[in-house]
């Protein structure tokens, strides 16, 4: 079972949803703001993916941080500020089980379905 996580609210997540129903993709959606994400996973996806794709430094988040967080971000201080945050997460994170794709591009989710 595909899993993707984000939060309900964003409209990318709903493009991606309405992308995977459309197709007719089942999946299972964890929400971060209900949910949350544990270390675990979280380090999972950095192995595979890395910290600077999963960090999204678009979002109001990442405004918000202060200066001194935003400048002197590194791979141990971006998982301490996803895992406490995880809205400040790039969404959704699509889990395949065996591959993870973060963001959404059409053709990137065509090419997997």
């Amino acid at each position: 079972m595909v899993t993707i996580y984000g939060i309900k609210n964003c409209d990318t997540m709903k493009k991606a949803m309405r992308w995977l129903d459309e197709h007719g993709v089942e999946y299972r959606f964890h929400d971060y703001r209900k949910d949350g994400i544990d270390s675990k996973k979280l380090q999972v996806w950095e192995k595979e993916l890395g910290w600077e794709t999963l960090l999204n430094r678009r979002g109001q988040l990442w405004r918000k941080l202060s200066d001194a967080e935003r400048d002197g971000i590194d791979r141990a201080s971006a998982l301490r500020i996803m895992e406490a945050n995880p809205g400040i997460i790039k969404r959704p994170v699509l889990d395949l089980g065996k591959r993870r794709v973060a963001g959404f591009d059409p053709d990137v989710y065509k090419a997997l379905f």
